[in-house]
């Protein structure tokens, strides 16, 4: 279990880590294939497609300690997912090494849950796989549902649930055993105030009994609001990592002033001239 572990000694070594993966069917030149007259594309016989390497994570090293909460900051297509879940073992390096020290647990808004069965079901199954046995994870199915705030939806199957009420659960189900690396993948986007306050306080439980945590999110004010650490990653790379305030603050500072430049750019267009009517626009008199 975690709390086995010593709060400040680490818990997650990623040394040089390079991630890249195939990208299978897409078109070689997609901007030629567009210009190829229509007689051209009847004479082709078959359309040519290609594979696409994405270098989607590039020579990223950093260290986590037991009881630290780490977000991982940055723009849509940075890497921060797909760093995860190869902390999580779930994508193998293409480069580099990690290493983990005890149990990871990865919860992803999209991880898939049995949407045929019952929330019951799904709980029992979750909570197995966590390493209970069967009368354990019955005895944890109160609280998981009174965490998850689903109330008689236990009963019902998963495809009857909202993505909030799914996600609320998957949280629920996967901090039910204190983890000794929990990984979060945008699931505190969804969910209620209160919701979002047992979570954090779920966190802090987790931090106190040594486990680490890291938190994927767009928003900077969950990542200062959770973690004492952030990660900013932009194109694949580490750009900053430091204490949440400050990467936050520079990531906010950086994208602010790129918003800034288009709109001072957007609003030097000349505008467009109005054409003058021509007679026949005149309304009939």
């Amino acid at each position: 279990m975690a709390g086995a572990s010593a709060q400040g000694t680490p818990s997650v070594i990623v040394s040089e880590l390079d991630i890249i993966y195939r990208v299978y069917g897409a078109r070689s030149s997609a901007l030629n294939n567009a210009k190829r007259s229509f007689g051209q594309k009847l004479l082709q016989r078959r359309p040519t497609t290609g594979v696409r390497e994405v270098h989607a994570v590039k020579n990223v090293s950093f260290i986590a300690n037991h009881g630290e909460s780490i977000g991982i900051i940055g723009r849509n297509g940075s890497g921060k997912s797909t760093l995860l879940r190869a902390v999580a073992g779930l994508i193998p390096p293409t480069k580099g090494q990690v290493y983990i020290s005890g149990e990871a647990s990865l919860l992803g808004v999209n991880a898939v849950l049995m949407r045929q069965l019952s929330g019951y079901r799904n709980i029992m199954i979750g909570a197995q796989a966590l390493g209970m046995s069967p009368k354990e994870a019955a005895s944890k199915v109160d609280e998981i549902v009174e965490f998850a705030g689903i109330g008689d939806f236990i009963d019902l199957p998963m495809s009857a649930y909202s993505s909030g009420m799914a996600a609320r659960l998957r949280f629920a189900i996967s901090t039910a055993a204190v983890p000794d690396v929990l990984m979060i993948d945008e699931a505190l986007a969804t969910g209620d105030a209160a919701f979002k306050e047992r979570s954090h306080e779920r966190i802090s439980e987790i931090r106190e009994r040594a486990g680490t945590v890291f938190l994927v999110s767009h928003s900077a004010s969950t990542i200062k609001s959770i973690c004492k650490r952030a990660l900013w990653m932009d194109q694949g790379r580490l750009i900053m990592d430091g204490p949440a305030e400050e990467v936050v603050a520079a990531y906010t500072k950086r994208y602010a002033k790129a918003r800034s430049k288009k709109s001072a750019r957007a609003s030097k267009k000349p505008a467009a001239k109005k054409e003058p009517k021509s007679s026949t626009d005149q309304p009939n008199k």
